[in-house]
């Protein structure tokens, strides 16, 4: 399935990511969220990167997942992609989440249109995602592609 749409993504403090990907035209809601992956050595990638194993989650599917490794760059405005070389991290990381969750070949992609912070942020949050009030969060708003997708035949769900 390849979908594109509008994300709304809230970058905690502690670098995981919680959020919704809203599909267009058909405003199909999917929920996003990412947990960062620890660097095993030195990362010569620069400050602003780091890998996310981020989960897609389809509600409408009794709350079916896959999850990929992404890319983030960026502090504050984000962007994702999928990870072209793991130099600096253990390719053993992204081969571990591939063994438990699947090889399937999803293509992520996103691209920070709007910068929320403050003020800005704790409204979008309070309005958006009431369940982060109070972590002090940044909001990232632009477009996400997502490619390959499939939740037929998945057996995973969250638990």
């Amino acid at each position: 399935m390849d979908l594109e749409g509008i994300a709304s993504i809230a970058l905690l403090p502690c670098g995981s990511i919680s959020g919704h990907f809203i599909t267009l035209p058909h405003s199909v809601c999917y929920g996003l969220q990412g947990t960062e992956l620890p660097c095993e050595r030195e990362c010569s990638r620069g400050e602003d990167y780091r890998l996310i194993k981020l989960s897609i989650i389809d509600f409408a599917q009794n709350k079916r997942e896959k999850v990929v490794v992404v890319e983030c760059r960026g502090h504050d405005a984000a962007r994702f992609k999928n990870v072209d070389h793991a130099h600096g991290w253990e390719n053993d990381v992204v081969d571990m989440v591939e063994q438990k969750h699947g090889k399937q070949k999803i293509s992520v992609s996103f691209e920070c249109d709007t910068l929320k912070a403050d003020n800005a942020a704790e409204e979008h949050i309070k309005t958006y995602m009431p369940n982060l009030v109070g972590f002090d969060a940044v909001v990232n708003v632009g477009r996400m592609s997502i490619y390959g997708l499939d939740f037929e035949g998945s057996d995973e769900s969250s638990k």
